[in-house]
């Protein structure tokens, strides 16, 4: 086959792939505005069809076979290293979006549940000590006769209460990491 007729029918294809390389070029000028995985595949996709641009011009400008060869081999060289960049990155972004949309899914749902939790487990507690606090003055009232018993019967709940509300109060501690986010233990100082 002619050469020339190989360079019209590589400008005519490099023609028809306008519908693939006209929007890589927008994904490219874009910028950051696209992820890296796609400029990558709009800049194999520019460079393939660039190639078959600049193999067209090769057809009608050489009589020799090696240079549009050799220019076809480069051009699909460097095409190939860019889609196989761009599907690694790809990879990579979809296991990144994945963890994210995990931790917004677990997240604020197992935090609202520890945070429901804890609160129960502490109003319990405090309730269990007042329970007990007004058992115990009760008694205390009715089994101690005397000005004494009074004192005792205010003393001894008080001391009840407090001490349930010290017991809530450390039962309650690991749930205490539900409002930042994060475990004390798991923030790191400034050496880690």
């Amino acid at each position: 086959m002619a050469q020339p007729v190989l360079a019209l029918g590589a400008a005519l294809l490099t023609v028809a792939g306008s519908v693939w390389y006209l929007p890589a070029l927008t994904d490219l000028r874009a910028g950051a505005d696209r992820p890296d995985s796609r400029r990558d595949a709009a800049a194999a996709c520019v460079s393939a069809w660039g190639t078959a641009g600049v193999i067209a011009v090769l057809f009608a400008v050489t009589e020799a076979w090696w240079i549009p060869g050799l220019t076809t081999a480069a051009g699909a060289a460097i095409a190939l290293g860019l889609w196989t960049r761009a599907a690694v990155r790809r990879r990579h972004e979809a296991e990144e979006t994945a963890r994210h949309w995990a931790q917004l899914r677990s997240g604020p749902t197992a935090a609202a549940d520890r945070s429901r939790n804890g609160r129960t487990v502490f109003a319990a507690l405090v309730a269990m000590g007042v329970a007990t606090a007004a058992a115990t003055s009760a008694l205390l009232l009715t089994a101690v006769p005397g000005g004494g018993g009074y004192w005792l019967a205010a003393a001894v709940p008080a001391t009840l209460v407090a001490l349930f509300l010290l017991i809530a109060a450390t039962v309650t501690h690991p749930f205490g990491h539900v409002r930042t986010g994060r475990h004390p233990r798991d923030v790191q100082g400034p050496t880690g």
